[in-house]
């Protein structure tokens, strides 16, 4: 049966998305007897019947672990549900685990996850460590500030001088990093406590894809708005153990299927698309 006959909307309760550190590793495991240099096969993964995907928690639109519900949710949930279906993987049977920039890459190679789905761009220095499916999104990177813009801030030139907040081991604070340096970069450990460290008036702005603000911007409205003016490509992969050419082929295929039969864009309308225009689908990229 194709991912969008198995298209859920629906997210994973807080009993299973939290509480699982120690099951990560058992469970990853569990997906079969791959040698670990290369990760699963999709047979292992099909067999197993479960798979184990990282992705954020606190990023409104992709994966977000919604209070008031206590489920997680977003596109890139929805896109490790279209993966998982085209291995006969129910929603339910999906194990995610919470996945911050610094760790992505440590826990794809020591087998902790089988598949990071995280607003993850592709870069050639990750992979040189990592492999990627994709991508399936293309977003840039942008400015967050407060609603009304009070510094004027319209794009990354206005920044020297200004207290700017990214997150470490990201493409966004490197970019700000190596283009920007008269910025004063503070890195903390998420966007959500950048988000906060600026309604608080603790910095002047916000730096990540503009998807991702758009996200918080949609959260809290009366305290944000995106400056509007993106200044690179990020194209956003699933990320993979380096040597697993047959799994990365299986997953070009079914992004491919996902943006053929509507599964793709039924996601982006359950999810970012409530508040961002709908994107054209990005060409996957096999190497």
């Amino acid at each position: 049966m194709k991912a969008g006959m198995l298209f859920a909307t629906r997210g994973i309760g807080r009993s299973t998305a939290l509480g699982i550190t120690g099951l990560a590793l058992a469970l990853s495991a569990c997906s079969g007897d791959a040698d670990t240099s290369t990760g699963p096969t999709v047979a292992d993964l099909t067999d197993a019947g479960t798979i184990t995907i990282g992705t954020t928690f606190d990023q409104p639109g992709f994966g977000f672990l919604n209070p008031a519900t206590d489920e997680l949710e977003g596109f890139d949930v929805e896109i490790g549900k279209i993966v998982a279906a085209d291995m006969g993987i129910a929603p339910e049977d999906i194990t995610w685990v919470e996945i911050g920039s610094k760790t992505r890459e440590d826990m794809i190679e020591d087998g902790s996850v089988d598949l990071v789905i995280a607003t993850f761009t592709i870069n050639d220095e990750r992979k040189e460590v990592i492999s990627f499916a994709g991508p399936y999104l293309m977003a840039g990177q942008d400015l967050m500030v407060p609603r009304g813009n009070p510094e004027g801030i319209a794009g990354p030139d206005d920044l020297a001088g200004k207290a700017v907040c990214s997150i470490g081991d990201s493409t966004s604070n490197e970019n700000i990093e190596q283009n920007y340096p008269e910025a004063q970069l503070i890195l903390l450990d998420d966007y959500s406590s950048c988000s906060q460290a600026l309604k608080a008036g603790q910095v002047d702005a916000v730096t990540s894809d503009d998807v991702v603000l758009y996200g918080f911007v949609a959260s809290e409205p009366e305290a944000f708005e995106v400056v509007g003016n993106p200044f690179s490509e990020e194209p956003y992969g699933i990320g993979l153990q380096r040597e697993n050419s047959e799994l990365r082929d299986f997953i070009d295929d079914t992004l491919e299927d996902s943006y053929a039969d509507g599964s793709w864009l039924a996601a982006w309308d359950a999810t970012a698309g409530q508040f961002i225009p709908t994107p054209e689908p990005p060409d996957v990229d096999r190497y």
